[in-house]
């Protein structure tokens, strides 16, 4: 077996003691790799500075209490600090980030963590700052681009060109959906460059559970119909168009909403207004162990985001066997692509979860029929993929 890749995982998105699912899909990606054997690995999580750990503050608050060093599932995960300034702090990110993991990283080094490859997520600022770290200490480094930062930064001209320079500098660049490459390349990215590795499912972690059991361990109703919404309660999820859609829907369905944020006042009084307040719960922040629970009591998920490159929600409720309604954006098409795993709505609004609704009713598909579709979305693929274009990258970069 050829040695160990050593690899230098570079994300302001990773979960912490503080945060402990920001960023969860990044961590899972990690851990899978690593169960091959493969790879040695160590994260370089940054978070904004902040002098206050009062509750008052909020997330800043919790970058303030963010370990330094801390061990998750056998990882050593490094938190540098970094500034943020408010009003400039799209344009300085990536150099303060940069500066700011400086440090650490050659401390790595000095300790005997020699990487040969930086690992980097995010493209915007996270992978414009791998790449100024890359050309400061002579690595290589790959970007993965996940949502927002190539469907939404972009739109900002210094963001849009520091990408585009990162993109022309990186040994690679990997999107968790096609989308994502293809608008990649279409701002410019070199197609030769472009690798599509979506995101798997833990099969183990997310199974079906009996639809009553999962009720009464939750404490709801074993009755009626169930529809659940996870995520941030911020407006892009679309948590709004699911209150919205109760009043159009029958009324012997409850919805759930799943997640933390700063809208959950709004969706308390938009619920109050519309009379669906005793039709709709908030289940808080729910832990990864936990969620299968949701899931499988759910008679669907619905996801109703504006934005989204490939929403992991999606193949986790499809892998306990609840199918999903979500919009008709991004990746969304490629994980949604048969009537097993459910249906796209027609609009984003609550008459189009509504209709979307009806659609999966008057063809249900089978609990067993939803976990077959997630099953074909194991880690096993993307794994695979990366430890090769990550060898082939150091092999080129040998014989250079």
């Amino acid at each position: 077996m050829p040695s160990p890749i050593r690899l230098l995982l570079f994300s302001s998105l990773f979960p912490s003691s503080q945060r402990p699912i920001h960023g969860i899909f990044v961590e899972t990606r990690l851990r899978e790799l690593m169960k091959t054997g493969q790879v040695e690995a160590r994260v370089v999580a940054p978070v904004p500075w902040f002098p206050s750990t009062s509750p008052r503050f909020g997330d800043y608050a919790l970058f303030a209490a963010t370990p330094r060093f801390e061990q998750r599932n056998g990882l050593e995960v490094h938190h540098p600090r970094y500034l943020l300034a408010p009003k400039v702090g799209m344009s300085t990110a990536p150099y303060t980030m940069a500066l700011g993991a400086l440090g650490t990283i050659r401390k790595l080094q000095r300790e005997g963590f020699d990487f040969d490859l930086i690992d980097a997520h995010y493209y915007y600022p996270d992978g414009v700052a791998a790449g100024l770290l890359a050309k400061w200490l002579g690595k290589p480094f790959v970007v993965t681009a996940r949502g927002t930062d190539l469907n939404l930064i972009p739109d900002y001209a210094v963001p849009r060109k520091l990408i585009l320079d990162t993109a022309r500098k990186a040994s690679a660049s990997i999107g968790v959906a096609k989308a994502l490459m293809d608008t990649l390349r279409d701002l410019g990215g070199e197609p030769e460059k472009l690798n599509t590795l979506r995101n798997g499912v833990d099969l183990e972690r997310f199974a079906p559970e009996p639809r009553d059991v999962a009720r009464q361990r939750l404490g709801l109703p074993v009755d009626g119909r169930l529809l659940l919404s996870v995520g941030h309660l911020v407006e892009r999820k679309g948590h709004h168009i699911a209150v919205g859609a109760l009043p159009l829907l029958p009324a012997d369905v409850r919805l759930v909403i799943a997640g933390s944020g700063e809208e959950r006042g709004t969706l308390e009084r938009q619920a109050q207004k519309l009379g669906v307040a005793d039709r709709v719960r908030f289940a808080g922040v729910v832990p990864q162990t936990e969620l299968k629970w949701w899931y499988a009591a759910a008679d669907a998920l619905t996801l109703c985001s504006s934005r989204e490159g490939w929403a992991n929600v999606l193949l986790e409720a499809m892998a306990c066997g609840t199918p999903v309604i979500a919009t008709n954006i991004w990746g969304t098409p490629e994980v949604v692509s048969t009537p097993d795993a459910g249906v796209l709505m027609p609009a984003r609004s609550a008459d189009g979860l509504a209709q979307g609704w009806a659609a999966l009713f008057a063809n249900y598909p089978a609990r067993e029929a939803t976990r077959r579709h997630a099953e074909s979305f194991s880690w096993e693929a993307t794994t695979q993929g990366q430890l090769d274009l990550f060898r082939s990258i150091l092999s080129t970069r040998a014989a250079a």
